[in-house]
């Protein structure tokens, strides 16, 4: 069975950021991933995660004004002053907690752009932060997202995402495959876990179409766990859900297997 990380952002919503440790400790996780910890001082990221025995194993590099409907900077021509800045911010923070994996969002693409000049300046930005987190051992990661939830986002497809890997040719520049994103933009789960599976740094999981727990929904969890399993993946499964009801109260899927 694979290892299941939960996702603070999302899962445990019912006390407050820093209290969400203790929570998932007691429900039996031993991992945690959350979208943004900058809210908070490293130091207290830190303390959370050493008092609860947890380990962090993910959280996502500054993306620009998220309360303004940013999400990510690295493919914005103008803003690659401020996106190094990001780079060492989150660095920070993943030296502090331990976190071995950091994910890059690639941003928006403005109505009427020009792709090739955004996806240039991708590919430039992506360049330095995989060389910067290399020098501190940490693998960067990039992920396609549906253009449902977030519409206008860059990169989109497991094809898009690997040739953009292979293109820039880092070793530590690997993709993190959302399972819930997968299925939405172009499904076929199975196949392209057993295409990419080794070049792919961090997966997640959610029901498919509501983002609820993985047992609710369209997409057969069990089987794709097992294949995980059969395939060999020794990387973290992060739980990216929105919990239908209360966060503890939908943990019977994890309890099934």
């Amino acid at each position: 069975m694979p290892k299941f990380a939960a996702n603070l952002t999302m899962m445990f919503n019912e006390v407050p950021f820093l209290q969400r440790f203790e929570e998932a400790s007691r429900a039996g996780f031993k991992a945690v991933e959350f979208l943004f910890p900058y809210e908070h001082a490293p130091q207290e990221i830190a303390a959370a995660l050493k008092s609860n025995g947890l380990d962090n194993v993910l959280f996502n590099m500054p993306p620009g004004d998220w309360g303004k409907g940013e999400r990510g900077i690295a493919s914005l021509p103008g803003r690659e002053a401020e996106f190094r800045d990001g780079v060492a911010t989150a660095l920070t923070y993943a030296q502090a907690c331990g976190t071995p994996c950091l994910h890059v969002m690639a941003g928006l693409l403005p109505l009427g752009a020009n792709r090739e000049l955004h996806r240039h300046t991708y590919l430039d930005n992506l360049r330095y932060a995989a060389a910067e987190t290399a020098k501190h051992g940490i693998t960067l990661l990039i992920e396609p997202i549906n253009t449902r939830d977030i519409p206008g986002y860059l990169l989109n497809t497991q094809a898009e995402a690997h040739a953009i890997r292979e293109e820039l040719g880092a070793p530590n520049l690997k993709v993190q495959m959302d399972l819930y994103h997968v299925q939405i933009v172009e499904g076929d789960i199975a196949m392209k876990l057993r295409r990419y599976l080794p070049h792919v740094g961090h997966i997640q999981i959610a029901g498919v179409p509501e983002r609820h727990e993985p047992d609710i929904g369209e997409i057969n969890y069990p089987y794709l766990f097992r294949l995980l399993d059969d395939l060999g993946y020794q990387g973290w499964v992060g739980c990216e859900y929105r919990p239908a009801k209360g966060t503890v109260e939908g943990l019977n899927w994890i309890k099934s297997l």
